[in-house]
């Protein structure tokens, strides 16, 4: 165990990121969770990510604006494709999700195919990259993140519909997997979500977020010092969290009754 890792100067960006990927995915998750298409961030943010290598394949400076653009065209298409097939075909949504997803990973997998450090690019896709955001990549989530979350906060995606949802998705979405990486993504959503189903209105939301933070600031500090990937960690600590908030919710309600 090493004490002196814990040096805010990485894990305060780090745990920044995490807080504000959470301000956008809790209210989202719950919306996903309510609609039963559970699996929709792992498609969207898969996508996201087959933009990315697409943009590298075709020599695009790394993180530059060039990517970006290219990982948030392919979000806004998925999410095109996704409001389509849920108007024509809303009981298949959940398969057409699933198989969207596998065509995104394997389509990324064919276009790293002949690149030396595609595993790497890989692994950076799944389990992100937290640990070394920098502030250019945190002011860009920030202010994104403050359009998202006056979207939803003054109905804007209730006015436009089915796209309006899947649109705000697959921007949330793109911004947060090249920074935490895709399981980051699915857990922010989905954890918080499931763990407070129980609840209702801003109480959901506000137990969701400190869930949230409570697994992000558990999970980097431990990564920090047993030396281990700060993604996995954090999801671990995500899942015991929810899991912790799940088992005394019954207990309160029943003080309650």
């Amino acid at each position: 165990m090493n004490w002196s890792a814990l040096d805010a100067g990485i894990l305060g960006p780090a745990l920044a990121a995490g807080l504000l990927v959470l301000l956008t995915h809790v209210p989202l998750g719950t919306q996903v969770l309510d609609r039963g298409i559970v699996f929709i961030d792992l498609a969207i943010a898969q996508i996201a990510g087959l933009g990315v290598i697409a943009a590298d394949a075709m020599g695009l400076p790394e993180g530059g604006v060039a990517v970006q653009a290219a990982a948030v065209c392919a979000a806004l298409l998925g999410a095109l494709l996704l409001t389509w097939t849920e108007k024509k075909l809303p009981e298949q949504q959940e398969a057409l999700i699933g198989v969207m997803f596998i065509l995104a990973a394997c389509a990324g997998i064919l276009l790293l195919a002949g690149n030396p450090h595609g595993g790497e690019h890989l692994k950076e896709l799944l389990v992100g990259q937290i640990l070394w955001v920098t502030t250019s990549q945190l002011a860009w989530l920030a202010g994104l993140t403050a359009v998202l979350v006056a979207a939803l906060g003054f109905g804007l995606v209730r006015r436009l519909g089915r796209f309006g949802f899947y649109g705000v998705f697959a921007l949330a979405v793109t911004a947060s997997v090249q920074l935490v990486g895709v399981y980051l993504v699915f857990s922010s959503l989905i954890i918080p979500a499931l763990a407070t189903r129980g609840l209702q209105g801003p109480r959901r939301h506000f137990v969701g977020y400190a869930l949230g933070a409570a697994g992000y600031a558990a999970g980097l500090a431990l990564s920090a010092l047993w030396d281990l990937p700060s993604g996995a960690v954090i999801v671990w600590a995500l899942a015991a969290a929810g899991l912790v908030v799940a088992l005394l919710m019954p207990s309160r309600a029943a003080r309650a009754a």
